[in-house]
């Protein structure tokens, strides 16, 4: 879902800035997840590194100028993938916290797999841009985490998902948030991103305009 998100919506952006009939230059590497997926599994995130960084090498040969992760959650080994390139990556969260920014947004809740809501390579960004982020709870983690892997991936979207979405960003505007950082593609199936009872940053979206501004620039 996420190779096909990234691939229109730069195409989009691209397309509003560029002269008629333009399209953004793109080298595209979809990697066979299910790889990705049992070194994540058995928290061998050094296999995931080489994974993406053998990809990056093929793509840095073939070409590209700079790089996207297509997904929140492999920004985990960004470091490992920008020691191993020499081309310029855009790290998601970078700018999401732009874009946070200057909305003047400075506390939000964040929302994406476990990996994304609890561990620091994430969140710290965002706090590096002066947003202060709700604590995540257990409940909410295991909820959004279990409905990303074991629904939205395997193609499934039910009205309890979008259910139990809609409950949880309630408690977080209850808990003082103001706004949703959605910080996994996946989550888009689930959560309308433009009516919610919270503002909604949206990480595919403001990434994707990135990767269009860095194309045009």
């Amino acid at each position: 879902m996420s190779t096909r998100a990234y691939y229109e919506r730069i195409n989009r952006f691209v397309q509003k800035q560029a002269p008629p009939m333009a399209s953004a230059p793109l080298l595209i590497e979809s990697l066979d997840y299910s790889q990705v997926y049992e070194a994540k599994q058995a928290d061998d995130w050094d296999r995931v590194a080489q994974i993406l960084t053998d990809s990056a090498r093929r793509l840095e040969t073939a070409g590209a100028q700079g790089l996207v992760i297509a997904a929140n959650t492999m920004h985990k080994v960004y470091d490992q993938l920008a020691e191993a390139v020499s081309l310029p990556i855009l790290h998601i969260a970078d700018h999401v916290g732009e874009a946070m920014q200057k909305a003047e947004c400075s506390n939000a809740a964040l929302l994406g797999t476990r990996f994304v809501m609890t561990e620091s390579f994430y969140r710290q960004r965002l706090i590096g841009y002066g947003v202060d982020l709700l604590p995540p709870k257990p409940e909410d983690v295991e909820m959004v985490d279990g409905i990303i892997y074991k629904e939205l991936m395997l193609g499934r979207v039910t009205r309890d998902a979008e259910r139990a979405l809609k409950t949880i960003i309630t408690s977080k505007d209850k808990e003082g948030a103001e706004a949703i950082v959605l910080a996994c593609a996946e989550l888009e199936m689930v959560v309308d991103t433009r009516a919610n009872v919270l503002p909604v940053f949206d990480s595919t979206e403001i990434h994707c305009r990135a990767a269009a501004d860095f194309i045009l620039n």
